[in-house]
Formats: C-alpha cells, sequence, structure tokens
C-alpha cells in the first residue's frame, strides 16, 4: 500500500496498486458493533473500536510493544523436529506450516520477549492467534519452558498471555503431551519464587484452557474475551440444556470467581506494572532458592482435593 493508501481515507473506492489488486484491509468492521472502522484508526487505539469499545484481536508483535518498556529483546526459541507424524489432511502439515510462516511475525504460534514493565523484570510470552490459530505444539510447549527458564535466570515475573483453539491436531499425542510440559514450566516459575501471571484474550479455549491458562497466580481477562474448554454449542448439545447469557465470556467467568479481573487493554500495562512491583520485593525472590518452600509447593501441587499430606518432621 502506498502513503495515500495508508493515511487518507478512501471515501468510495480505493485506486488499485501497481500490482493491479485492490487492498483489502484498508476497513475493518467491528464484530461487536458492525461499524466500520480505518485501519489505521484501529492501530492507533491498539485495535479497539472507537464506536463501541470492542476489542479485535491484536497481533503479537503489538502486544510485546504494548506491555514492555521500550528496548525490549526477544527470546530466540529452540528449534524442533518439524511435522515429527507425517501427517497430512487435505494438505501436507509442512506446507501449512509454510503458509502459516509465510503471513507471521515468527515460525511458530508462540512470542517471547523479555525486558521491563515499568522498569520491573517480566517476561512475557503472547500467543499468536494468527499461526494457525494459536494452536499448541511441540514448538510452543518448548517455548514456555524457555521462557520460564529465562524468567528464574533474570528473576523476572513470568506473563503469559494465550490465545488459542487448543492443542494442535496435526501433531496428535505430541501436542497433547504439552499440557503437562507447560505445567512444568509454570512449577520452574513458584519453584523460584517469582509471580506467574495470565492474561487471557479472545479466544482461549482447547487445551490451553486445561492446563497453563488456568494456573495463574493471577489471572487476568480482556473485556469479552472467549474463555472455555469446549464450544457453547457442543455444551449445550450435550447436556441438553440452554446456557446462560454471556457463558463463557470474561464478564461471565470474573462473576463467578474464576477470573480475578478483567482489564481494559488500554489499562493492562499498567495493571501489570503495579502487580508485579508488589509482588516482586527484593527479599522474596532472593530467597527463590529455599528448598522447604519448594518441597511445600511441590507437595500442595501433587495433592488432590480432598486428600492431606501427614506433617514432615
Amino acid at each position: 500500500m502506498s502513503w495515500l493508501t495508508n493515511f487518507v481515507r478512501p471515501k468510495v473506492q480505493v485506486s488499485s496498486d501497481r500490482s493491479g489488486e485492490t487492498p483489502d484491509n484498508l476497513w475493518l468492521k467491528c464484530n461487536g458493533c458492525g461499524a466500520m472502522s480505518f485501519h489505521r484508526e484501529l492501530e492507533s487505539n491498539h485495535q479497539i473500536c472507537k464506536d463501541c469499545d470492542y476489542h479485535l484481536r491484536l497481533s503479537a508483535v503489538a502486544r510485546l510493544n504494548l506491555l514492555l518498556d521500550k528496548g525490549y529483546k526477544r527470546l530466540k526459541l529452540p528449534a524442533v523436529v518439524v511435522d515429527p507424524l507425517k501427517f497430512r489432511d487435505r494438505k501436507k502439515y509442512t506446507e501449512r506450516l509454510k503458509d502459516a510462516q509465510a503471513n507471521s511475525a515468527d515460525t511458530d504460534a508462540l512470542l517471547v520477549g523479555y525486558g521491563t514493565i515499568h522498569n520491573v523484570n517480566a517476561v512475557v510470552a503472547v500467543f499468536d492467534f494468527d499461526f494457525m490459530a494459536g494452536s499448541m505444539g511441540v514448538a510452543v510447549g518448548e517455548g514456555l519452558l524457555h521462557a520460564a527458564a529465562k524468567a528464574v535466570e533474570t528473576g523476572s515475573a513470568l506473563i503469559v498471555i494465550p490465545a488459542s483453539g487448543g492443542a494442535r491436531m496435526q501433531e496428535g499425542i505430541l501436542s497433547l503431551m504439552q499440557m503437562p510440559r507447560s505445567t512444568v514450566a509454570v512449577a520452574m516459575v513458584r519453584e523460584a519464587k517469582l509471580p506467574y501471571i495470565v492474561v487471557l484474550t479472545d479466544p482461549t479455549t482447547g487445551g490451553v484452557s486445561a492446563s497453563f491458562a488456568m494456573l495463574g497466580d493471577i489471572t487476568l481477562a480482556e473485556p469479552g474475551a472467549t474463555v472455555g474448554f469446549a464450544g457453547a454449542r457442543v455444551i449445550e448439545e450435550t447436556i441438553r440444556e440452554k446456557l446462560p447469557e454471556g457463558f463463557q465470556k470474561a464478564e461471565y467467568l470474573l462473576q463467578h470467581g474464576i477470573v480475578d479481573a478483567v482489564v481494559h487493554r488500554h489499562e493492562l500495562k499498567d495493571r501489570l506494572g503495579e502487580m508485579i512491583s508488589l509482588l516482586m520485593i527484593p527479599d522474596r525472590v532472593s530467597n527463590r532458592g529455599d528448598r522447604g518452600a519448594i518441597a511445600q509447593n511441590q507437595s500442595s501441587q501433587s495433592s488432590l482435593p480432598g486428600q492431606s499430606h501427614a506433617a514432615t518432621p
């Protein structure tokens, strides 16, 4: 697109560019009120509709830029085995990966940045929903483990921002194995006595919501975000009942104690900065290697509801 299409609002139609194709993303329709918004206005407003305040999906790179202070760095994530199952449906899995990578900021669905939020150390792991619906495969599980290791290494809070349809079906059982692996990442941060905060965005579903996304020390959500395991229609057909209004929306989850707060995107950085500055008390962080606390933490995580453990001498 030229500077004319970037900054000047088209009135009726936009002239074609040199390739003979007309850009189709100059105006975007709000999923909340249906209003059409000029793409530059949405970008400057962090993808929030100016008419109804509906939160559209924000790219992973834009989230890192929004939350982390200037000068943050991207964490290089390790390469993993590609297409271990040689999966194919209508297309080869390798072809789907190439298509997703061509339209994405990275090689898979997770981006990790580290730096500070209001001068407090933080590692932020963000899901890219545009990359195969943010599905969680081996690369995402490995990325979460490396993000946790970086948080422990630098004494930083770990903030994870999921936006996912769940486990990646093209990797079969290997994708499901990332659910327990992601909980290991959470345990690493907790053993180091560092904060683990989750910000639920639209959508957070499937195996992601059934693992690390619901284990935050503090769980926040963006307004209107859909959060759940199965889809609402599947649940209705299964239980043969009509679900309550707003079921699986962030506000409904807040009313029922599933999330701690629903935070507007414009306020998110300040709220996160306040939280981690309170939680990252120096003397608490300096004692993160205490073995007794680690053992107690592991014991509490391994217990089932209703079980009790004998006190150790």
